[in-house]
């Protein structure tokens, strides 16, 4: 099988070609320009180190969240664009699972972070494998970072930290949780597209979808949203 897979969900923009179970690309990069300017040079770079195509690819996978919002929507809409033109399958891959399979084995509760803001995390909790996929332990949850340190603490004892909320709350984690909490270093520490490729090739043909279907995951609505709806309340007052 080969698979072109695609994350903009978080500050990293991630693009990976696996071909035959085999990594061929990862291409990760944090830097000045927006993920809508490094997006769609990385696809074609990718796909020319790894010396495939777009028609080549078996499924094309993206995040389709919890993450930023507008991160979120560019990788999906790629996507949907690149799948629709050229007819191929697309799978949409949980961003904290692929942040709990990024890092492998782990002897204790593998806990993948997003910041929310207001002292609020996107969160999970699974138990990981080397050889397999992670298993889950906790759905993904918008909480308050006391409330998910308190949720976590009755599925083990040692806990390890990732993704862009473990660097913001790192400091208050160790206060809730002491020595149990453990802080994943920096190449284990973010969202790999290579870990999304992985999951996305072990999906069954019943979770692929076509273009059309293919929809972003959102925890909760994006601020507009919500700023709407106030000023809708407000008026009904």
């Amino acid at each position: 099988m080969n698979l072109l897979a695609v994350d903009t969900s978080g500050p990293v923009c991630g693009v990976a070609v696996l071909a035959d179970g085999a990594l061929r690309c990862e291409h990760t990069v944090v830097n000045k320009r927006t993920h809508s300017v490094n997006l769609m040079p990385m696809i074609d770079g990718a796909l020319q180190a790894a010396g495939l195509t777009l028609a080549e690819m078996d499924r094309i996978a993206v995040v389709v969240g919890p993450g930023s919002f507008t991160g979120v929507r560019l990788g999906v809409s790629t996507v949907k664009g690149l799948a629709h033109g050229c007819g191929k399958p697309c799978v949409g891959v949980d961003a904290l699972e692929a942040m709990a399979a990024g890092v492998g084995a782990f002897d204790g509760i593998i806990c993948p972070i997003q910041d929310a803001r207001a002292g609020q995390v996107y969160g999970a909790a699974f138990a990981g494998a080397e050889s397999e996929p992670p298993r889950r332990l906790m759905d993904d949850t918008p909480l308050a970072l006391e409330d998910y340190a308190e949720a976590i603490r009755k599925l083990g004892e040692r806990y390890l930290f990732l993704g862009d909320g473990m660097p913001v709350h790192r400091e208050r984690l160790a206060q809730l949780l002491g020595e149990r909490a453990v802080f994943a270093p920096a190449p284990r520490a973010f969202l790999r597209p290579g870990a999304v490729a992985w999951l996305a090739s072990l999906a069954g043909e019943e979770q692929t979808v076509d273009a059309l279907t293919l929809q972003p995951l959102y925890l909760r609505a994006p601020s507009a949203e919500r700023n709407r709806q106030l000023v809708e309340a407000a008026h009904a007052e």
